[in-house]
């Protein structure tokens, strides 16, 4: 971990911060799903993920995950 930090330029307490606020991140795993009935057109596959502020991300079908965790991560630490 010392050797991480020091290649990277940032200091041990920054370090475990940002790891404790993944991990805090991590276990808050709510995902709203909206059911579309038979007779309605079939929505997009994309996925909408929306924020807080009513902001809200698209991710098409063969996202890279840990793309979308990075870019939310950064969306909701500015929220």
């Amino acid at each position: 971990m010392a050797a991480f930090c020091r290649e990277r330029g940032i200091c041990a307490a920054q370090f475990f911060a940002w790891k404790k606020r993944l991990s805090q991140a991590a276990a808050n795993r709510f995902v709203a799903v909206q059911v579309v009935s038979a007779g309605e057109p079939a929505p997009s596959r994309a996925l909408e993920i929306r924020l807080c502020g009513g902001r809200s991300v698209m991710a098409e079908p063969g996202f890279d995950a840990d793309h979308l965790r990075a870019v939310l991560s950064v969306l909701e630490s500015r929220a």
